[in-house]
C-alpha cells in the first residue's frame, strides 16, 4: 500500500496498478486533453492524469487548485448514480470538479480549455 497524499490513509496497490493501466489506455479524448494540459501548458498549471484520491481514480487532477477534471465517455451514461456519489464525496472533501463528455473535447477543445482556465482562475481567486 502507498500513502495517500497529505494524509495517513493508504492506497491499495491494486488501485495504484489500475491507475497505471489507465494511463497506458487513454481514450482519444483523454489523450487530446492530456496533450493540452501536460507540462504546465495551460496557465502554467500542473496536472496529473489518472491520479488516485482515496478510493477513486481521477482522470485529471491539479493538486495546487484541488481541481478535478473528469472525462465522460459512453460508460458514464449507465453509471450516473455512481458518478453522483463520487462527485458529492469529492466536493464534500474540498475538491472542485468539472466534467466534459468525450465529444466536447474532441469537437470543441478550445471551449473546453477556456472552461478549465476559468475554473483555474476561479479557484485561484477564492
Amino acid at each position: 500500500m502507498s500513502e495517500l497524499a497529505g494524509s495517513k490513509r493508504q492506497i491499495p496497490n491494486a488501485l495504484l496498478e489500475r491507475a497505471r493501466e489507465l494511463r497506458k489506455q487513454q481514450t482519444p479524448a483523454e489523450e487530446l486533453l492530456w496533450e493540452c494540459l501536460r507540462n504546465r501548458r495551460l496557465l502554467n498549471t500542473k496536472f496529473r492524469r489518472q491520479h488516485n484520491i482515496d478510493r477513486y481514480i481521477i482522470d485529471f487532477y491539479c493538486h495546487d487548485k484541488l481541481l478535478i477534471i473528469e472525462v465522460d465517455g459512453s460508460i458514464h451514461d449507465t453509471q450516473q448514480a455512481e458518478d453522483a456519489i463520487r462527485e458529492n464525496w469529492l466536493k464534500a472533501n474540498g475538491f472542485s470538479v468539472i466534467r466534459f463528455r468525450n465529444e466536447q473535447i474532441l469537437n470543441h477543445i478550445e471551449a473546453v480549455l477556456n472552461e478549465i482556465a476559468n475554473a483555474i482562475d476561479s479557484v485561484s481567486s477564492k
